[in-house]
């Protein structure tokens, strides 16, 4: 199997798990290290950062970053999964909530909020997914944790279905901001349709199909091959020579010259004289110099 380096910005569409799609685009591709950058749900559509070669070594960097969806909420029943493929735990008429109380319920979940996960999530209790627990007849109620919603609009109201647009930080469950959304009105709330329209750098208009990746023969899907750094942009780039290439690629130090205004165990991106990104680097107060943290050379 060939090792080829980047990052696929997939549309994923409704069906399979963000493992499948990784699982076809290794076969698809001959890539022996594959991952992807976020879970989506099987039902779920849109950005599926997939990680290639050595780009899978800064999955964390997509995994922590910010994302954005476009969410269909429909009020009046409750599922065990939150999402229209559970089961209906409890229903009420919910034709009393108007626009104006959903906005105000909305309020209370912008900012920094503590979010409870769904008992069928891929967390892990014991080293076993809390999904398997729950499909067991043993459903777990994971702690709650502190999640941050930047960005959260009500952008269509059709009775009993209201779509949501929201930005959050990484971890945020959007099928429990529905199901506590329908607590807050008292009627209760399942999610219905989640399209992920960015994920860091990633957009979805920018992403494509599933399988028009497939169809593309076994060059063409390069056409879509993104480069290392798109992962990793936002940290501050530091130039190095080829003796300084040559010693980080040996897990050994280097001088940090004309270092930006960073603090002691922050991060910067380091590139070869050719501009290739080749290591990210921790900065190390003695001294002081630029310490490898992940190498991507040999």
């Amino acid at each position: 199997m060939r090792e080829v380096s980047g990052f696929l910005n997939v549309h994923k569409p409704e069906g399979p798990t963000s493992h499948d799609v990784v699982d076809r685009i290794r076969r698809h591709t001959g890539v022996r290290r594959v991952g992807h950058g976020g879970t989506l749900d099987p039902f779920a559509t849109g950005v599926l950062v997939v990680c290639l070669g050595k780009a899978t070594r800064l999955a964390e960097f997509l995994i922590g970053s910010p994302k954005q969806y476009r969410a269909v909420v429909e009020l009046g029943r409750s599922t065990d999964t939150y999402d229209r493929t559970g089961q209906v735990t409890a229903a009420r008429d919910p034709s009393g909530v108007t626009r104006e109380q959903v906005e105000a319920a909305l309020a209370r979940f912008r900012g920094k909020v503590l979010q409870t996960p769904p008992p069928f999530s891929a967390l892990k209790k014991g080293g076993v997914p809390l999904y398997r627990l729950a499909r067991a007849g043993k459903p777990l109620r994971p702690d709650p944790r502190e999640v941050e919603i930047a960005q959260l609009d009500l952008v269509a109201w059709d009775p009993p279905r209201l779509t949501l647009e929201v930005t959050c930080s990484a971890g945020t469950y959007i099928r429990s901001l529905a199901h506590d959304l329908g607590q807050a009105l008292g009627c209760g709330a399942h999610l219905v349709d989640l399209v992920r329209l960015r994920s860091g750098r990633f957009r979805l208009e920018e992403a494509v199909p599933l399988e028009a990746l497939l169809a593309a023969g076994p060059e063409g899907w390069q056409q879509w091959l993104l480069p290392l750094e798109m992962a990793v942009e936002h940290l501050p780039r530091v130039d190095l020579d080829a003796g300084e290439v040559r010693r980080l690629s040996q897990g050994q130090p280097v001088p940090a010259r004309g270092v930006p205004p960073l603090q002691p165990g922050d991060l910067a991106r380091g590139h070869s004289p050719e501009g290739d990104l080749v290591a990210l680097l921790r900065l190390d107060p003695a001294g002081p110099s630029w310490r490898p943290y992940k190498v991507l050379v040999h």
